[in-house]
């Protein structure tokens, strides 16, 4: 019976070199002794080192990374004694200051025992471990959302179950609360031309104040006219709950409390500070609440001077009570 043998095909050096040229492959050989590199054109150009020069280990250290070298230097000594392959990835920095990521593999005691040589690749993973970075960036970044909504859920949470009385109102001031700040998490978002991480000062009044500007009788009665300024996140998601807290107070008590009520929001520049002035007009007459600070009210004296790094000031005039908020551009921004 006749049997068909196999045999592995064999390549020519064209076709090993355009496969090893397809792949992106830089080859060398280390010698241990003289301590020296042979390098094919690939790595030259990869090194930034010009071609004709016989660079040495010391050579190629200088131009890896500061943070990387001692770890490169003794996983290469490492090679002259290990068996099987070996990986590593490290920084070079080339003379135009750009940062490049390299792989170096090889086979570890493979090279020629007379004339102590290792052989191996280098590759550039550049773009590999740039986008690992960024994955890790936006998977930090989430992980560091979540905590800040999750503690200030927990915040909310106690302070909305000492200020009500029945677990119905609980329920109803907190879902309220939490889907404010989720309208604004909602509004969060790289912004253009530096203008902020988060969203337009504008944009989250609007958005906030939507609901009660938005059934019936209460259309066109919210106007806001503010500075056209970006957010970052953590002063959004702040600001958003002044907002609602200032919005829910007058729904209770002001100008939202009636259908002849009128609400003004104007802010500008002093300085260095923002100036946000929320005044009330056409409701009920307001007098200064006679009673201790509500748990409302330090929630807001709390997040105004601690998280926005400024100030609230209350005015209770006749025709309705005017909110000064007096916050630093740059804890509004940053």
């Amino acid at each position: 019976m006749n049997q068909t043998s196999t045999s592995q095909p064999e390549w020519t050096s064209t076709e090993l070199r355009n496969a090893i040229k397809a792949a992106g492959v830089a080859l060398w050989t280390w010698t241990l002794d003289d301590d020296t590199f042979v390098m094919d054109a690939d790595a030259y150009q990869l090194w930034d080192v010009s071609i004709g020069t016989t660079p040495t280990f010391e050579h190629l250290s200088a131009k890896i990374h500061p943070a990387d070298r001692d770890r490169v230097r003794a996983a290469f000594v490492a090679t002259r004694a290990i068996e099987g392959r070996y990986e590593i990835d490290f920084r070079i920095l080339t003379d135009a200051s750009n940062v490049r990521w390299i792989s170096a593999r090889g086979q570890g005691n493979n090279g020629d025992a007379a004339k102590r040589k290792t052989t191996g690749i280098f590759l550039d993973v550049t773009d590999r471990k740039q986008a690992e970075e960024g994955h890790e960036l936006l998977a930090g970044e989430m992980s560091h959302r979540v905590k800040n909504l999750l503690a200030l859920a927990s915040g909310l949470t106690a302070i909305t179950s000492r200020a009500t009385q029945t677990k119905e109102e609980m329920v109803k001031q907190l879902t309220e609360r939490l889907t404010a700040l989720g309208r604004a998490h909602d509004l969060v978002r790289p912004l253009p031309g530096g203008q902020g991480s988060a969203a337009l000062l504008g944009d989250l009044f609007a958005v906030l104040l939507a609901p009660y500007d938005d059934v019936g009788a209460f259309a066109g009665r919210i106007r806001v006219a503010v500075p056209r300024m970006g957010l970052g996140e953590k002063a959004a998601t702040s600001l958003a709950l002044v907002i609602h807290e200032l919005a829910t107070n007058s729904l209770k008590y002001g100008a939202l409390s009636v259908d002849t009520g009128l609400l003004d929001i104007s802010g500008n520049t002093v300085g260095d500070d923002v100036e946000i002035v929320w005044t009330e007009q056409g409701g009920p007459e307001v007098e200064p609440p006679k009673a201790s600070e509500g748990y409302g009210s330090k929630l807001l004296q709390r997040t105004v001077t601690g998280h926005l790094g400024g100030s609230i000031v209350y005015a209770w005039t006749r025709s309705g009570v005017v909110v000064t908020l007096q916050m630093k551009e740059s804890q509004l921004t940053s």
